[in-house]
């Protein structure tokens, strides 16, 4: 069976205070439908606490098939086995991170609404860049808000994937689909829905394989 044209991608909650409730809740809801990755994105929290949830939430995820990112931290997504690690712009470069995850593990480059750092991140060899914000987002602190002809416009061009990122919700996937995303990248959207994290899986599998249906339309 041919992999969906456009995938979600799932960040975690900024705080995980009880990792074992957690990681019962991230089986069910990545046992609701299609997710390509799970982001383990913990700010301003000391090593050991990054790497109890890469512990705790890693076997879960890639049992499932489901690639682990860990933001922020090259040296800590290699000495803990993630799938790969995403880069801001004011965290470890493309190259350092590539040196310390080595060639085979994926990268993920925070582009903002940069067409020029998106090309750059390509040619340096990222995996995937990430546009966004394209809504407003209580996640973290949105510097800049992308616009969706930017998706449009890197899927025509470009071979790289693109991820958007920032604010999106089930009542918004089926837009950031139809305009180019490969990725769509929630976190709140997910973990915040009122019926629950499997039920917005399944909602937002729906409406992203409805954005996908309408591309050119």
């Amino acid at each position: 069976m041919a992999l969906p044209l456009c995938r979600l991608y799932l960040i975690t909650p900024p705080r995980l205070d009880d990792l074992a409730a957690f990681g019962h809740t991230l089986a069910q809801t990545l046992d609701a439908g299609d997710v390509a990755a799970l982001q383990i994105r913990l700010k301003d929290v000391a090593d050991e606490i990054v790497c109890a949830a890469v512990d705790a939430l890693a076997p879960i995820a890639q049992a499932r098939g489901v690639a682990v990112i860990l933001n922020d931290r090259p040296d800590l997504a290699a000495r803990m086995g993630c799938d790969g690690v995403h880069v801001g712009q004011s965290d470890a470069s493309l190259a350092e991170a590539r040196r310390i995850m080595g060639a085979e593990t994926m990268i993920g480059v925070t582009c903002h609404d940069s067409l020029h750092l998106a090309m750059e991140a390509a040619e340096g060899g990222a995996d995937y860049v990430a546009f966004g914000a394209f809504f407003p987002t209580t996640t973290k602190d949105a510097l800049t808000r992308a616009d969706l002809d930017l998706l449009t416009g890197w899927q025509a061009d470009m071979v790289i994937p693109c991820v958007a990122i920032g604010g999106i919700t089930v009542e918004t996937a089926r837009a950031i689909a139809r305009a180019g995303a490969d990725f769509v990248a929630i976190s709140a959207g997910v973990w915040a829905h009122a019926d629950g994290p499997a039920a917005a899986v399944r909602a937002l599998n729906h409406e992203i394989a409805a954005g996908v249906a309408a591309r050119g339309t």
